[in-house]
């Protein structure tokens, strides 16, 4: 073959070659991919006027291409967006100062006696040297208002004995009040004086769907602010019970996630892609792999209004003592139903509390509340959770059995006060 043909021939090869390699970028999603799709915007991208639309044979002329949004930044901008609001708590204690101080075993003895045991070297015993503020701990919050209003966790903010820092994502430190600690939620709002602050977006809990990204931020471990994780939203409805600072309490109507979520992360948000809060980060799972809970955001939004408004958390009350009716002590008990729950108590703690809205509306120990207002009580809503929808002074209908007939309670809600 000659020089002309051999040239030939490499260039039809460089061609079918380029052709190729352009086609395979057509056919490729330009904004899917990094290089094949600044290629193409560079280079190959047609010239559009604002307000006109690409135009495929298959489209209509008002069908205008909209690129798929761009997950990594939206993850950025979420988190850019609503990171300046998150806080982290550093609670301090007065604790004993215990040091090594010089002692003398035989000072009980008489002077004369004492000279016999001397030369046996200096020593020394623990003692206490008056009292330290010291730093035992660590959460999260975010801010909610520009005038310094946090959300956090209860068990964050629980000791009473203790102080509380905010410590702002610019590094700046306030002390922070406690407000209200909620008693149905692990859930507590604190303030710090200083205006024009940054504060989050809430967002729509109801709405959440299984595999939607989810975002937590905060202060891992009590060590590592504003750490982010992201994974999805794993189950809805959960119900656990949380275990810490020699305490127990059942939290229901949880978010499940496997975006990471550490000790010391208590209290921060759950966000999503818009970067709006949709939960309050309140456990972990132990010996498990990325299963943590969030409180939904919606299940405190009227908490957060009370304290706006009142500046305290006003709980509707009915003042009955329960358990939750599964089918195993359905079957244990004999009873009618697998739902609802069954009113009992103990010698110290009554079934009914004296003077409280059941008491008053004529309910009595033994018997099973199914319905709050037509709608059933499960497992997955208890009655506790389905009062939290109610006001004080709302006037609420029971549906009860008692000894095999159903009947229908009228009870009118009063607040709950500190320590019921």
């Amino acid at each position: 073959m000659d020089k002309i043909n051999r040239k030939i021939l490499f260039l039809l090869v460089a061609a079918a070659l380029i052709g190729g390699f352009f086609g395979s970028m057509i056919f490729v999603n330009p904004a899917g991919a990094s290089f094949f799709g600044d290629f193409y915007n560079q280079y190959l991208k047609p010239i559009v006027k604002p307000g006109s639309a690409i135009q495929t044979p298959s489209q209509s002329p008002s069908a205008i291409y909209t690129p798929p949004v761009d997950y990594e930044q939206a993850i950025i901008k979420a988190v850019e967006q609503s990171s300046p609001a998150v806080i982290s708590i550093i609670i301090s204690k007065n604790l004993p100062v215990i040091e090594q101080c010089p002692y003398n075993p035989f000072s009980d003895l008489p002077p004369e006696f004492q000279q016999f045991f001397g030369g046996q070297g200096q020593l020394y015993q623990p003692c206490q040297k008056g009292t330290k503020l010291q730093e035992i701990g660590g959460g999260s919050g975010f801010i909610i208002s520009s005038d310094g209003l946090i959300v956090t966790n209860k068990h964050v903010v629980f000791d009473e004995s203790a102080s509380y820092t905010v410590l702002t994502n610019d590094g700046k430190k306030y002390d922070a009040k406690v407000l209200a600690r909620d008693l149905n939620l692990d859930l507590a709002l604190i303030k710090i004086s200083v205006t024009n602050l940054p504060v989050v977006s809430l967002g729509d809990s109801d709405s959440l769907k299984l595999g939607q990204t989810a975002i937590a931020i905060g202060n891992a471990l009590g060590e590592f602010r504003n750490t982010v994780s992201v994974g999805v939203i794993s189950g809805l409805s959960r119900s656990i019970t949380a275990t810490g600072e020699g305490s127990s309490e059942t939290l229901q109507n949880l978010i499940q996630t496997d975006a990471a979520i550490n000790a010391g992360n208590s209290g921060g948000p759950l966000l999503n892609l818009r970067g709006e809060v949709i939960g309050i980060n309140v456990a972990m799972a132990t010996g498990a792999q990325n299963i943590g809970f969030s409180i939904p955001i919606n299940s405190v939004k009227k908490a957060i209004e009370s304290v706006k408004s009142t500046g305290r958390i006003i709980s509707p009350y009915l003042g009955v003592r329960y358990t939750i009716i599964t089918s195993d002590l359905a079957k244990q008990e004999k009873l009618l139903t697998e739902n609802g729950v069954l009113i009992e108590g103990d010698e110290k703690n009554p079934a009914i509390i004296p003077n409280s809205p059941a008491a008053k509306a004529g309910l009595k120990a033994g018997d099973i509340i199914t319905e709050i207002n037509g709608e059933k009580i499960t497992q997955d809503k208890s009655l506790g959770l389905l009062l939290q929808k109610y006001n004080v002074n709302d006037i609420i209908t029971l549906k009860v059995l008692r000894a095999s007939k159903e009947m229908e309670i009228k009870v009118t809600l009063e607040e709950r006060s500190k320590g019921m």
